[in-house]
């Protein structure tokens, strides 16, 4: 049987490899574009890889299926008794071997099926991004994210290397930039030479281009505490000068892109940004800047990379999308589903004006253990459905027009498509990543019915009708007020973006009262865990922790079995908005499950899920939603066996 798709329609991932022992489906993501599998035949791995005899590496002048960025398709044919892998570049052929990797490790290690793949990204530019100007990731994580994600065919790494709280790239004929004094947070932590070749030899060798970033003249705090003088000032402009020399001649002699911020800053100096963008192009690299930020015309800028909703490409320059891509104020399970479905910059595929996306985190919030910022930013499950939608292409809509909500019905095309790729990640999850933190548990199957929001007139207090009965429809001061269904650990009814980004409610207004419930059967009586929270915390918001005895400032309220469910005792209980105070046990995954009983058969679960104001003294960005899932008591895995249904079916 042949099955032959472009963009490998979920049946192919629905076929077995047989394996001797048991079957496994055939796991690949990103998806390849086209593939045929014939399983009349197998090929024969030994000790689980193929004899190196059988494998022929193929550089070919074109590989025309390609629709765009032929430079890094390939064709991979396996047979009974051969390997092919064919390329116009080694970029190519490393991809090809990245995806020969992939279906071996989802083959149980005997045989593979045969096939043919052919594949090409849909865009050129797949890419995440470090601010370690604000925070500091040693060498070693910086290496084993580079391989980690080039099996995904993840192919930049842009590294934001200063910042107002440091400058932490060495530089030898300014060791002042490097000096303790010349720091804010975090001082002595910064990357020497020797370190900044290291990560670049090892971008070289998982084919990833590293872009490094010097923020200029804005972000520039710790340039006027070591040097004296701003970045605009003539001096400053100098001093800066030779630092892009040593950058560009000694730290960074092969990376041939330089960014050079220009972001959130005033400018008072007109040839600043001309000056700095001639100089760093006499030494033969390109340079890329943010957008917005200084106002180019073609020709003058190389590239740019977008940045909130009012960033645009430019025709004539090509543009690298982060606007929606901020992880640093993204959910566990609500924004990754955006995500995934939205479109690249709206677009289908690339073009010489959309070059791609970066995923960015920018932790303004001190997080001082790099674990915690991998954890708590959800960065390996983000960082997957970027890889496939910037390699497949297409999707819905953007984020703004898309949103946050998985669509509740089985049989939508979006909810098909992400539910998918939730199953192809979890196995990731178990196999690429095992004994990483990866903050991401099934969530497709969790239905939920959620009320029209009832009127609190700034009561938040105030009861309403659900909480005497459930219902399909209530009555309340002479207004009906319906239920609708939803799915999800993570349910947004107003995004963090406010009308930006659409969540579960069209046009969510203050002052209101909502009420999310469901039913969840458990095969037997047993203490699980629970993964639950009523505000997300961002990593770049000052906000207070929540009142002790308190979810939140906004008294939500959680009850499993009308037993209301008490919050963990919050370890930070300062009053004082300040981004140099660490997040501790805020966010629901930096914390030990919360202990709860189930008992045999259907378990009732109400949450009432009030708001006042959208932006308050003590939360700027105001995030009305909810998490709940039920975890093992460590927090590693889903309980088996429950069914989440507000009907009681099973």
């Amino acid at each position: 049987m042949k099955i032959t798709s472009l963009f490998l329609l979920s049946t192919l991932l629905l076929l077995s490899c047989s394996t001797g022992e048991k079957d496994k489906p055939l796991q690949l993501l990103p998806q390849p574009q086209m593939i045929t599998i014939d399983q009349s035949g197998q090929h024969r791995l030994h000790q689980g890889e193929p004899d190196p005899s059988v494998v022929t590496v193929r550089m070919v002048h074109t590989i025309p299926e390609a629709e765009v960025n032929g430079d890094e398709a390939y064709r991979l044919q396996i047979t009974a008794d051969s390997i092919v892998m064919e390329a116009t570049t080694e970029q190519g052929i490393f991809w090809a071997r990245q995806t020969l990797q992939q279906i071996i490790a989802s083959s149980g290690g005997n045989t593979i099926p045969t096939l043919e793949i052919t594949d090409w990204p849909a865009f050129r530019v797949r890419g995440f991004m470090h601010d370690v100007g604000r925070s500091f990731i040693s060498v070693e994580e910086l290496k084993r994210q580079i391989t980690l994600l080039s099996q995904f065919k993840i192919n930049l790494f842009h590294w934001h290397l200063t910042e107002n709280q440091g400058w932490r790239l060495e530089s030898r004929r300014y060791p002042q930039l490097n000096d303790s004094s010349s720091f804010t947070r975090l001082a002595g932590q910064y990357y020497t030479i020797e370190d900044a070749h290291e990560i670049a030899a090892h971008c070289r060798a998982n084919n990833m281009l590293l872009i490094p970033e010097i923020d200029m003249p804005g972000h520039s705090a710790a340039f006027v505490r070591a040097t004296g003088h701003d970045m605009q000032s003539p001096e400053g402009m100098e001093i800066l000068k030779e630092l892009m020399e040593e950058i560009c001649t000694e730290v960074f002699p092969d990376a041939p892109w330089i960014h050079i911020g220009t972001d959130e800053v005033g400018f008072t100096n007109p040839a600043f940004v001309p000056e700095m963008v001639a100089h760093i192009r006499g030494m033969g690299k390109k340079v890329i800047s943010w957008n917005p930020g200084w106002n180019y015309k073609p020709g003058e800028i190389d590239a740019t990379q977008l940045w909130s909703y009012r960033g645009k490409a430019q025709p004539g320059i090509p543009a690298i999308d982060s606007r929606f891509h901020y992880i640093n104020h993204f959910d566990a399970f609500g924004d990754i589903v955006a995500l995934y479905n939205s479109r690249i910059y709206n677009t289908e595929k690339g073009s010489d004006d959309i070059a791609g996306a970066i995923l960015a985190f920018w932790n303004d919030r001190l997080l001082i253990e790099e674990s915690e910022i991998m954890l708590q930013n959800y960065f390996y499950p983000n960082m997957l459905a970027l890889a496939e939608r910037a390699w497949l292409g297409g999707g819905s809509e953007y984020f703004d027009k898309n949103g946050v909500i998985l669509p509740a019905e089985e049989e939508d095309a979006t909810f098909r498509s992400f539910a998918d790729f939730e199953r192809r990640m979890l196995w990731h999850k178990e196999n690429s990543f095992a004994g990483i933190d990866f903050p991401y548990l099934k969530q497709t199957d969790i239905r939920w019915r959620i009320t029209d929001p009832f009127p609190n007139g700034g009561d938040l207090s105030a009861v309403f009708p659900p909480e005497e009965a459930l219902s399909d429809n209530y009555s309340f001061n002479g207004q009906t007020y319906g239920v609708h269904p939803a799915r999800g650990a993570g349910i947004y009814l107003r995004h963090v973006w406010g009308a930006i980004v659409p969540a579960f409610y069209d046009e969510p207004r203050e002052n209101h009262t909502a009420y999310a419930y469901t039913q969840v059967w458990s095969p037997k009586d047993q203490t699980v865990g629970l993964w639950v929270t009523t505000q997300d915390y961002s990593r770049s918001e000052s906000d207070l922790p929540s009142p002790q005895g308190e979810w939140d400032y906004r008294q939500s309220r959680i009850y499993i079995n009308d037993e209301a469910i008490a919050p963990p005792r919050w370890e930070n209980s300062h009053t004082e908005r300040n981004n140099e105070i660490t997040l501790r046990n805020e966010n629901f995954i930096a914390r030990p499950p919360l202990p709860v009983n189930l008992q045999k058969g259907w378990n009732k679960v109400l949450l009432k899920l009030p708001v006042g104001q959208f932006s308050t003294p003590e939360i700027r960005l105001q995030k009305w939603m909810f998490n709940f899932l039920f975890v093992t008591p460590d927090g590693k895995e889903r309980v088996e066996g429950l069914v989440y249904h507000p009907d009681r079916q099973k």
